[in-house]
């Protein structure tokens, strides 16, 4: 069986054998009850009843919960468990307002002979073994899978088992009044009957404020500043802004959100809200997690940031950023990706609109230039793949002018749409800095063109030294 069969299969015997022991336990005080008019044993019998009401509302809760979520669900039907549990709680406090009403009409107002026989302790004393019995049973099974309404069961008849130990005290206080001639004992059968009220009525006001508070979807003790904390030591993670946990059945609920700094690609994005559902299923296990990244001006952003910070909002790709100040102002030139299906007009309009929203953003700026360059859409076919010895003897006699360059090789030509494409691999230093080594391409490249001007893309890989792999 499958873990979530093997589950359903245990909550439903479970339940099932609870209802079993209820009937049996009920019909058996409900008869030694009348029998010997004592109302300590009805009102175990009518407390009894009542759990046999809720076993059976909990056998059906606990088959209802076990389905999966479905269109008109979507969180499941876990909420059944936690409304079951609520009815149980009702119930019980209306057989402790019958109860106590029926004890005090026999303190005060009507005598009622109580007649204590053998069978009337072998039933409560085997009440007493069957309800432990199966309140082990119960809580095992609710631990083992966190179940709120088999808790409820295991709780309500573990609390029976003292009260059936009242009762038969009672019953026992008014045999020993009645050998002894010791006429106050004749009221120990309502007082023991009152006691089981108030066991009845303690344990219903804990379970009430539980299922009340899960029907209410109110967050566990403790838990929300605990995944608060979690999450604000994930790296990334700016700010926690939002938290919220509800419960439905067994199972829980985190909706989160979460500041990241503006300029995360999506992918780190996605990273980051996988590490929060991590952090978080480590406090709540098997937690269904929902987190929304909010995006966060950090206050480190230099304007280079900044700028690529509004080209990630309006979707685009923007490099080559250069920033010149002069006499105070800022100029900045930039190349932006677009479609190149796209016209001129609808080009220059996207690139306006982005020129006024990092003005906007970025105040500081004076004047921006972007260069509009096509983002390629569609895959190219090249016509052939060109061999030319001779100008690939030519350009690297161009790479050794320069003294950084330790060697050119894999040179490969291709011919598509009728221009000359040359790509080729170029070693350098390995400490050399990358704003060097990028001064140095575009250099070759401009050299390449002015020796080859047949050239019309020129692309050159960089590789250290050490990664030399000829």
């Amino acid at each position: 069986m499958s873990p979530s069969d093997l589950m359903r299969a245990e909550k439903r015997s479970a339940a099932g054998n609870s209802v079993l022991a209820a009937i049996v336990i009920t019909s058996l005080k409900l008869v030694v009850g009348l029998t010997t008019s004592s109302l300590g044993i009805l009102s175990e019998a009518a407390h009894s009843g009542l759990d046999l009401v809720a076993s059976i509302l909990t056998f059906f809760s606990v088959r209802v919960s076990d389905k999966p979520a479905d269109a008109d669900h979507q969180y499941g039907h876990g909420k059944i468990e936690n409304f079951s549990a609520f009815v149980e709680t009702a119930l019980l406090l209306l057989t402790c307002v019958w109860i106590i009403y029926e004890a005090v009409l026999r303190l005060f107002f009507r005598h009622v002979q109580i007649e204590p026989t053998i069978a009337a302790f072998a039933v409560m004393v085997f009440s007493m073994a069957v309800d432990w019995w199966r309140s082990r049973a119960l809580g095992r099974i609710a631990t083992k899978y966190d179940s709120q309404a088999l808790e409820a069961d295991a709780l309500h008849f573990s609390t029976d088992i003292w009260s059936a130990g009242v009762v038969v005290l009672g019953l026992l206080l008014v045999l020993v009044g009645r050998t002894y001639r010791i006429s106050w004992l004749a009221d120990s059968d309502p007082i023991a009957a009152l006691f089981v009220a108030g066991v009845v009525v303690s344990v219903s006001w804990r379970l009430a404020r539980r299922t009340i508070d899960a029907l209410l979807d109110a967050a566990p003790p403790g838990v929300r500043s605990n995944i608060q904390d979690a999450v604000s030591r994930v790296e990334g993670v700016l700010d926690v802004d939002r938290v919220r946990i509800r419960r439905a059945g067994n199972r829980y609920f985190a909706d989160l959100a979460v500041g990241v700094a503006r300029t995360v690609t999506f992918q780190r994005s996605e990273q980051l809200a996988t590490a929060v559902t991590e952090s978080v299923q480590r406090i709540l296990p098997n937690a269904d997690v929902t987190v929304q990244p909010l995006p966060r001006a950090q206050g480190s952003e230099n304007i280079f940031d900044r700028i690529r910070a509004v080209a990630t909002h309006r979707n685009l790709n923007v490099h080559d950023i250069s920033v010149q100040d002069l006499a105070g102002q800022l100029h900045v030139e930039q190349h932006v990706e677009l479609d190149e299906r796209m016209t001129l007009k609808e080009a220059h309009d996207q690139v306006t609109e982005l020129e006024a929203e990092m003005r906007r953003d970025v105040p500081e700026i004076t004047e921006i230039l972007t260069h509009i360059e096509s983002e390629p859409a569609t895959i190219e076919r090249p016509e052939e793949l060109v061999g030319d010895a001779e100008l690939e003897h030519r350009l690297k006699s161009v790479a050794a002018q320069f003294p950084e360059i330790v060697d050119v090789h894999d040179f490969i030509f291709k011919r598509v749409r009728g221009r000359l494409y040359v790509s080729c691999h170029c070693t350098l230093s390995d400490g050399l800095s990358l704003a060097r080594v990028h001064d140095i391409q575009t250099e070759l490249e401009i050299r390449f063109k002015q020796d080859a001007p047949e050239l019309f893309r020129v692309l050159i890989h960089p590789e250290p030294s050490t990664d030399n792999r000829r």
